[in-house]
């Protein structure tokens, strides 16, 4: 068993501005803090979106603390641009991510400190600071019939890119960001588009300014205060009326209908008994917080989300949740990294455990 002061889960902006943070106040890695990552490589979910993701068409990037990014190509894929990016602030910090680590469960140990049990073996740790993110939990709704669908049924996670979808007819599921993305990527190439939401979307004209963001932000906050589960930035924001969506609401191509009823073998079906045929249903669905190795610590409300002040955990103020619910926005998670350390420096040290 290794022992630590602070174990970080996660490195993606939120757990590498954590790292920063806990450097600057002369915590030392692999010595008072060590950075646990399960992926590959550096880049946080970053280095899984699809290739024609490309760094211009990204919103709101905000870049990490201490290092800006500078003279990034717009029309290289953003998995690209952010992994280089990611990569250099490691090195540059020196803040040793051990990867890949898959942490599998965090449990109450002895003397007041937790146990972080990884595929690398199991940390002592007298805090902890989840930067998990969700992107390895999508989120895909259950539907009469979505097992006898004879076609192909993908998530946001698993997209290719527009080319895949060549002559085919295709059903995008969701009002996201990445639901209209993947429709104006997708029509050019597609036999047939079918937009399907469960609300009506909402676009935004004009610029978002930092008061409306901050509102924002406090919806989202004020569901994490009463322990519901967190809901996206976006899903209070509304959509960014931008040219391209302009374009595709007059083009059709973001012509919505709502949520359908079934999915039929080949296709889906609405109650009144409309029915489009398809050979692909794209879940544009979202994402939740990956926290299940937390589970045993109990931190869930009955109302299924973890309830947080500012970054810390109500039920146990040795967890913090950063990039979680109103601090999952990149800028956002760079403040809640920064708040998360400061707290963990006033917790009372608890006793070290023997090893």
């Amino acid at each position: 068993m290794r022992e630590v002061e602070v174990v970080v889960i996660g490195a993606g902006q939120a757990g590498l501005s954590s790292a920063h943070h806990l450097r600057r106040t002369g915590f030392e890695p692999d010595r008072d803090f060590v950075v646990l990552d399960r992926s590959p490589g550096p880049g946080g979910a970053w280095q899984f979106r699809w290739p024609s993701l490309t760094y211009g068409k990204v919103h709101g990037m905000h870049a990490l603390p201490g290092m800006e990014l500078t003279d990034a190509d717009p029309a290289r894929p953003s998995s690209e641009v952010i992994s280089a990016y990611f990569e250099r602030y490691e090195r540059a910090f020196d803040l040793r991510v051990r990867r890949p680590v898959d942490v599998r469960t965090v449990r109450e140990g002895t003397g007041g400190r937790l146990l972080v049990e990884t595929s690398d073996g199991t940390w002592s740790t007298r805090a902890l600071i989840n930067a998990t993110g969700t992107w390895d939990r999508p989120f895909r709704p259950r539907y009469p019939g979505q097992e006898t669908f004879l076609g192909r049924q993908l998530h946001t996670a698993q997209y290719p890119g527009p080319e895949a979808f060549a002559g085919r007819r295709v059903v995008v599921v969701g009002g996201g960001a990445s639901g209209t993305q993947h429709l104006l990527e997708i029509a050019p190439y597609a036999a047939a588009t079918t937009w399907v939401t469960r609300r009506p979307p909402v676009f935004r004209e004009g610029p978002f300014d930092e008061e409306a963001g901050r509102a924002a932000v406090a919806l989202v906050e004020e569901r994490v205060r009463r322990g519901l589960p967190p809901r996206s930035v976006v899903s209070v924001t509304g959509l960014p009326l931008n040219d391209a969506v302009r374009q595709g609401l007059a083009d059709g191509v973001l012509d919505r209908r709502p949520m359908f009823d079934r999915v039929t073998p080949d296709g889906v079906e609405w109650a009144d008994g409309g029915h489009v045929a398809a050979d692909v249903i794209l879940w544009a669905t979202g994402f939740r917080p990956a926290v299940g190795h937390l589970a045993p610590l109990r931190l869930r409300e009955p109302g299924g989300g973890i309830r947080v002040e500012g970054t810390r955990a109500v039920a146990d103020p040795r967890v913090h949740l950063v990039g979680y619910g109103p601090s999952a926005s990149t800028v956002g998670a760079n403040r809640a990294g920064r708040a998360a350390v400061r707290d963990i420096r006033r917790l009372p040290a608890p006793e070290r455990a023997a090893a």
